[in-house]
């Protein structure tokens, strides 16, 4: 366990220590992947009570690659602790979709006390840190994307299964829908031609005899030309 302390007082000290001296991730990790790294125990090593939180540091010397510290998230992100007290951190590691160079990578996962001056500025005074190394392998956008999925599905377990099959649920419901004003509105239209299709007996009956009234009926002559006849007729016996 690294331990660092720093005395503040002839009688009281603020100090800190890590129970994992290195972390080394041996499986590959893949672009677009969310990762859950082994925790870090932080301690409170000295006599005071204090704050502490996590940052992510580099060394100048190194052959690796400096992953960025927006990459990692720490729960909690700052945790106040007792003397002789520790808190356990989990740590997240999140590899974007899209500018991962693959290659080796390393950091330290530094803790802290926060330590406030009067004007409200944070002083780091002391730290302990663990060593982290990891591997990314190469990925394309698509793959990237692909690990993404994987990642959110797995985590989010059994609520993914959940929405899964909800939005199955309401694709069957609209499609059945479909179907069903389909059908009806077919049967409806069959009725509708059912309605105005052939006559009934008593129906052409009666059509039948209307047509032979009308056509026994006689002719009326337009009064107009009798008139005209017998004018001319008149004109003759004179």
């Amino acid at each position: 366990m690294a331990v660092l302390v720093l005395p503040l007082m002839i009688f009281a000290r603020i100090g800190v220590g890590v129970g994992t001296g290195k972390i080394e991730v041996a499986e590959p990790l893949k672009p677009g992947g969310i990762y859950d790294l082994p925790s870090v125990e932080v301690f409170n090593t000295g006599t005071e009570p204090s704050d502490y939180s996590l940052r992510i540091t580099y060394h100048a010397n190194r052959p690796q690659m400096q992953p960025p510290e927006e990459w990692f998230s720490f729960s909690p992100s700052m945790f106040h602790l007792e003397p002789g007290r520790s808190q356990t951190v989990a740590v997240k590691l999140t590899l974007p979709v899209k500018g991962v160079k693959p290659g080796d990578y390393f950091c330290f996962l530094e803790a802290y006390p926060v330590i406030e001056t009067e004007k409200g500025v944070t002083v780091i005074a002391i730290a302990a840190a663990a060593k982290l190394y990891f591997t990314v392998i190469p990925a394309n956008i698509w793959q990237a994307m692909y690990y993404r999925f994987l990642a959110l599905w797995a985590r989010y377990v059994p609520w993914s299964w959940i929405i899964l099959g909800l939005v199955l649920a309401a694709i069957i419901v609209l499609i059945l829908r479909k179907i069903l004003r389909r059908y009806f509105s077919f049967q409806f239209g069959i009725r509708k031609k059912s309605e105005s299709g052939p006559k009934t007996k008593l129906e052409s009956d009666l059509e039948s005899k209307s047509r032979s009234n009308l056509k026994s009926k006689p002719k009326s002559k337009p009064k107009g030309k009798s008139k005209n006849k017998l004018k001319k007729k008149k004109g003759r016996t004179k």
